[in-house]
């Protein structure tokens, strides 16, 4: 990939072969848990479906990001950002220059897209948004084809809708996933197709039923589904569990639950320990569950979920910290044993990388 800001932007820190960087995460990684993974990596530009921008007024305006020894670096456009974005990023700030909603005190920008080539931007200003802010902006929403939110302190006015329509092709698939401004969602989408086709081929004759948590949106399981009897999927997140609903019925699937319950609360309702009004019209005994599929925040497991996994047959744990993934499976290591490894790139140009295990019990 090619940038003007190597070197000076933080958002990227290794660089710029990316073969050679891609490899020393690899090696990293390998020497991390003792064997090869499968590795899959991401295309080398225009691979981030989400990235947020300061803003910058002096003499004219451009987008900002933290320098990598700090302080601020202009830039026109981001070449990692997906293509749509991409784009548009230098014709927004002249539209809304030509618009007059600069005065308004704008100093950020977030953009969220997806392979569908929607596209949402939010534009985060100090200075409270009034009928004329409204007006203007339309015609801007109008001229370049995106959705537009509008945040200021309190306030949230939203032009078209506050979420985009994502397509996914996996296994000869379409699934669609309703990704909400704010909400969590994979930042690569190449790479993510890549994560759950790997998950679907690990999985594919595990049978019996499936334990989900930290599902989000419904981003694994919902093709995941296609391979369980029935699939009981659990997140703490009240938006995402809305989304995940939303996504389960445009894609007309039928033997999902999805169910916000915290790790530690589904520990209690799986060992009776507590009833939940949540689990109401769900009868955990008629589930037939073999195998737990889990993606948690960077710091991994705590011990009560770690004792819950164990349990299942089969575990499928995607990470995005290969230290505190390292720190789980030695703990599953006494009931478990690695069956598949593997890297994803999901944050190219940096020192992070995603990692998948299957572990089937001993």
């Amino acid at each position: 990939m090619n940038c003007d800001y190597f070197g000076k932007c933080g958002s990227c820190r290794l660089y710029p072969d990316y073969d050679e960087q891609l490899s020393f995460k690899v090696g990293k990684f390998s020497e991390l848990f003792g064997q090869k993974p499968q590795v899959f990596p991401s295309p080398q530009s225009h691979f981030r479906a989400r990235g947020e921008f300061g803003i910058w007024h002096k003499e004219g305006i451009s987008y900002t990001m933290y320098g990598i020894d700090g302080g601020r670096v202009e830039i026109d456009r981001c070449p990692i950002m997906l293509e749509p974005i991409f784009e548009v990023m230098p014709k927004l700030l002249q539209g809304l220059q030509k618009k007059k909603l600069l005065s308004y005190k704008l100093f950020r920008i977030d953009f969220l897209s997806g392979l569908s080539g929607e596209m949402l931007a939010t534009l985060v200003y100090h200075k409270r948004l009034d009928n004329a802010w409204e007006e203007a902006a339309r015609a801007v929403v109008k001229e370049l084809g995106i959705h537009i939110i509008g945040r200021s302190r309190g306030q949230k006015v939203v032009l078209g809708q506050d979420y985009i329509t994502e397509k996914l092709p996996i296994e000869g698939k379409s699934f669609r996933y309703r990704h909400y401004e704010g909400s969590f969602t994979q930042p690569n989408p190449f790479v993510n197709i890549k994560m759950i086709e790997w998950a679907l081929k690990q999985s594919e004759d595990f049978g019996g039923d499936l334990l989900e948590l930290y599902c989000g949106a419904g981003n694994f399981t919902l093709p995941l589904a296609q391979n369980f009897g029935k699939v009981l999927a659990t997140e703490v997140s009240k938006s995402s569990i809305k989304a995940a609903k939303e996504n389960r019925a445009m894609n007309g699937i039928e033997n999902v639950e999805f169910v916000r319950l915290s790790a530690e609360e589904v520990a209690e309702a799986l060992r009776g320990e507590r009833k939940f009004r949540r689990l109401a019209n769900i009868d955990l005994q008629n589930y037939d569950f073999r195998t737990v599929f889990v993606d948690p925040p960077r710091c991994g497991l705590d011990a009560v979920t770690r004792e819950v996994v164990k349990e299942f047959e089969h575990i499928i744990y995607i990470s995005c910290n290969p230290q505190t993934l390292k720190r789980d499976v030695e703990e599953l290591s006494a009931t478990h044993e690695i069956v598949a490894l593997a890297a994803f790139d999901q944050f190219p140009y940096t020192h992070h990388l995603e990692g998948g295990v299957v572990l089937i019990r001993r």
